[in-house]
């Protein structure tokens, strides 16, 4: 019993689970500022210009007794509820989207951030291209000397990141 707790305490513990309990726990919170957000603000304003409520917008279909003696039976359809929840999923998905996608952002620039900081420990060989470490003074390719190309080398990678920029 003691191993069965241990796995489950484990389990528990990933980050991939608790990141997901904060965000079911958040996303919750964050649907009922989204709903009160179209309930009390966004349906009234579209009320105005329709002169009523979407809440209230619904549509009775009244069937007719097929029995003598039997009352028919009506049904209301509320479509104007449904619409406050398309809406609501809109909003959903369109804040979701914004966050994802500067949040794709912010990665994209640490990775190019790292890309370089990566790239800054190779060459290249001006005689024969090969990737050489930066310090090295003869490539081990080619046996060429690379002391006079050094300079040359800063240079024209000093204004290719000018240029970039």
């Amino acid at each position: 019993m003691k191993k069965f707790f241990a796995e489950f305490k484990e389990f528990i513990m990933r980050g991939n689970v608790l990141d997901l309990a904060v965000a079911v726990i958040i996303g919750a919170a964050f649907q009922n500022i989204v709903t009160s957000l179209t309930d009390n603000i966004i349906s009234p304003l579209i009320g105005l210009f329709a002169k009523m409520n979407f809440d209230d917008l619904s549509l009775k279909i009244e069937f007719p007794s097929l029995v003598e003696g039997v009352l028919g039976t009506e049904v209301e359809i509320k479509y104007g509820a449904f619409l406050t929840a398309v809406i609501n999923f809109l909003i959903m998905a369109l804040i979701i989207f914004l966050m994802v996608k500067g949040i794709n952002k912010l990665l994209s620039i640490g990775k190019k951030k790292q890309e370089e900081e990566e790239a800054a420990t190779t060459k290249e060989c001006p005689f024969c291209k090969s990737e050489i470490a930066i310090e090295a003074t003869r490539c081990p390719h080619c046996t060429s000397e690379l002391e006079g190309y050094d300079e040359a080398v800063a240079e024209v990678a000093a204004a290719a990141k000018e240029k970039k920029d």
